[in-house]
């Protein structure tokens, strides 16, 4: 029965797969990483690379420094082993759930306070006899909506002004 052969990926696979540029991975791989093999001047990943990557990029989208991540990742090579590896990650989850609630916190309070300082903006207008305009309403609505092509921002601000 022939040896089963393992699955490699070049770079340009690996950054197709995970939607990556080839500098993202040459980027991780410069930080130790990912360590392919090399067959001349061409890359060659393994099964080992391509979970790693994987592992990297949940890791950076869950907002875990490259240094965090490293550690993570490294525990599947040596001792403590998996056990390990998860009291870890579990702990590291701690450590950035908490940093994510202040930031929401910290997002919410703000916006508590534009909306206070709005108001007062509103009243003090209306109390010097100024017409609020709907501007402010607008520019609101704008940055919860999408954002419109440069041009037609363009056209509508100097719209908004002739008018």
């Amino acid at each position: 029965m022939p040896e089963a052969v393992p699955r490699t990926w070049t770079i340009t696979q690996l950054a197709e797969e995970y939607a990556v540029t080839l500098r993202t991975i040459r980027f991780y791989e410069d930080k130790g990483l990912l360590r392919p093999e090399r067959r001349g001047n061409q890359r060659v990943f393994g099964a080992r690379d391509h979970v790693r990557l994987g592992l990297v990029l949940r890791g950076r989208r869950l907002g875990f420094s490259l240094g965090e991540i490293a550690t993570i990742i490294d525990m599947y090579d040596a001792e403590p082993g998996e056990v390990g590896q998860l009291r870890y990650l579990l702990d590291q989850i701690v450590v950035r759930r908490t940093d994510l609630e202040q930031r929401r916190d910290d997002i919410d309070t703000t916006l508590r306070e534009l909306d206070e300082v709005e108001a007062r903006c509103r009243e003090d207008l209306k109390r010097l006899g100024e017409r609020v305009s709907g501007a402010v309403g607008e520019e609101r609505a704008a940055r919860t909506a999408k954002e419109k092509p440069n041009a037609t921002r363009r056209t509508q601000r100097l719209g908004r002004r002739d008018g």
